[in-house]
C-alpha cells in the first residue's frame, strides 16, 4: 500500500485492501442499534454483537461473519450513504464528508493504540447481547 493514500485517493480509487485499513478497528459499527418507536429517531446502545471481542474490539470471527450474524452488515463504497448511522469518527465517514482522519487513527499512528488511549474504541464500555437485558437500558450518545 501507498503511505498516506487516503490523502491521494478517493475511496471509489483504493483498492479492497486499503478500503479495508481505512477502519481504525474501534467496534463501534459492531454496537446494536434501536430506532425510537416515537420520533423514528435511531439510537445507539453499548450493546455488542456476540462476536465481538471487547478487548481487542476486532470480530472474532471476521471471515464468517455474514454466516453467523445475518444483520451483519458490510460497509462497501456503493453503500456507504445508507449507513447514516456510521460514528462521527469513522474513517468512511469521515473521507466521504471530505475530512481528514483523526491524529489518534491507527493509519496516521501505526497502531491501535492510540486510539484505544484516546477513548474512541469500545473497549471497557460494552457489554454483549447475551449479558444486556433489555437494550433500551443501554442507550448511549458516545458512539454516534
Amino acid at each position: 500500500m501507498q503511505a498516506d493514500f487516503w490523502y491521494s485517493k478517493s475511496l471509489a480509487e483504493m483498492s479492497d485492501r486499503e478500503w479495508e485499513a481505512l477502519c481504525d478497528g474501534c467496534g463501534k459499527c459492531c454496537l446494536n442499534k434501536l430506532i425510537d418507536e416515537e420520533t423514528d429517531e435511531l439510537v445507539h446502545t453499548n450493546v455488542a454483537c456476540e462476536l465481538l471481542n471487547t478487548h481487542s474490539c476486532a470480530c472474532s470471527d471476521y471471515v464468517n461473519r455474514f454466516a453467523r450474524v445475518p444483520d451483519c452488515l458490510k460497509i462497501t463504497r456503493d453503500k456507504l450513504a445508507d449507513y447514516y448511522w456510521l460514528p462521527s469518527t469513522c474513517a468512511y465517514r469521515l473521507l466521504a464528508e471530505g475530512k481528514a482522519l483523526p491524529s489518534w487513527h491507527p493509519l496516521r499512528t501505526g497502531s491501535k493504540s492510540a486510539m484505544h488511549k484516546a477513548g474512541q474504541s469500545v473497549r471497557g464500555k460494552v457489554v454483549h447481547e447475551s449479558q444486556a437485558g433489555d437494550w433500551e437500558d443501554h442507550i448511549i450518545t458516545w458512539a454516534s
